[in-house]
């Protein structure tokens, strides 16, 4: 299988082409069965409700050992949890991750680290926020620091935690490690790309649009893969990207309000059922294997990057948005965990 950047850019029109074999066409690619997970631990990112939870689901029936619920709110992480545990024999564990702060992701990578092993990262936690708001600890826009910053760091942090333990366990097959994108991407504008300094401009109230900011933030970590791949070794650490498509019963527009949020609940009428859409994670990290390393994953196959990418100003892009990304990371070692990488 090729990978996505050896792929040529499609040149397919989004709608209606892509979106319909997308939304409506498209084959799921389910386990095999006696598929089994036994042994292995997983964390989960937002993992109490929607996408997040029913991937929970999917990985608990392949017999997964132990699932790390990762959520903001430990009451409602609590709750999921119950619910699982009267469901699976599984070890099922609701540990405190505040996507919004970089002290707690940092805490939840050191927890991370006293792990026996991890066999499955499934970075789910996100938001689209329709209204202008900041984190007053970065600075950041809201939608720019949790679907896109905050999701780099953790992912950082545990890769060189995924490569020790896949080692340090001589485990058969490398771990996984999957960020939760969409197909939306292939349509972002990135309207202000050509911004300097490039991410501070994504909190600029003046050009904030909620929808447009969200797409952008997903196609961010399209950019940052297409260089970390080229650092990160497969055979220890498969790194990919999955998009599941629109799916029923989520509560990821929570925050919508007004006539969208009327557009929304008539446009979820032709969504995936929810079983569907978060068994694209599931294909990720248990169908999937080093051919998918630094692939973008659509319709459960791997599909090329935005077609901005393969263009002289996606490369110079690329650098930028990795550049700029390193920096604001510094205070995390971001750089020497890379290079502790490569060597």
């Amino acid at each position: 299988m090729t990978g996505s950047k050896g792929l040529q850019p499609s040149t397919t029109p989004f709608s209606p082409n892509v979106f319909y074999h997308n939304q409506f066409k498209a084959k799921p690619q389910w386990p095999a069965p006696g598929t089994t997970l036994a042994g292995k631990i997983a964390i989960i990112t937002g993992s109490n409700t929607g996408l997040g939870y029913e991937t929970a689901l999917q990985l608990l029936d392949l017999n997964l050992s132990q699932l790390i619920i990762a959520v903001r709110s430990l009451e409602k992480g609590n709750a999921s949890a119950t619910r699982l545990r009267k469901l699976y024999r599984a070890t099922i564990e609701v540990w405190d991750l505040d996507m919004r702060s970089y002290i707690s992701i940092q805490s939840f990578d050191r927890r991370a680290d006293t792990l026996p092993r991890i066999d499955i990262v499934i970075l789910n936690a996100g938001v689209m926020k329709l209204a202008f708001n900041t984190i007053p600890s970065t600075g950041h826009e809201e939608t720019l620091q949790v679907s896109y910053l905050s999701t780099i760091l953790l992912a950082l942090l545990l890769l060189p935690i995924l490569e020790a333990k896949c080692v340090a366990n001589s485990m058969s097959e490398p771990a996984h490690l999957t960020l939760v994108s969409a197909a939306l991407t292939l349509i972002a504008t990135f309207p202000n790309r050509s911004s300097i300094p490039l991410l501070p401009s994504f909190s600029d109230p003046k050009i904030f649009d909620g929808e447009s900011h969200y797409r952008t933030s997903k196609l961010l970590a399209h950019f940052f893969l297409w260089k970390l791949v080229d650092i990160v070794f497969a055979d220890n650490v498969i790194v990919n990207l999955a998009d599941p498509a629109w799916v029923k019963g989520t509560q990821f527009t929570r925050d919508v309000k007004g006539v969208m949020k009327v557009g929304l609940k008539v446009f979820e009428m032709a969504g995936r059922m929810p079983r569907v859409g978060p068994s694209c994670f599931a294909d990720a990290v248990v169908n999937k294997g080093r051919e998918s390393h630094g692939c973008f994953l659509m319709s459960w196959e791997v599909h090329p990057f935005p077609a901005l990418l393969y263009t002289p100003g996606g490369e110079v892009l690329i650098e930028r948005v990795w550049e700029e990304t390193l920096d604001e990371l510094d205070f995390a070692g971001a750089r020497q965990i890379l290079e502790s990488i490569k060597s």
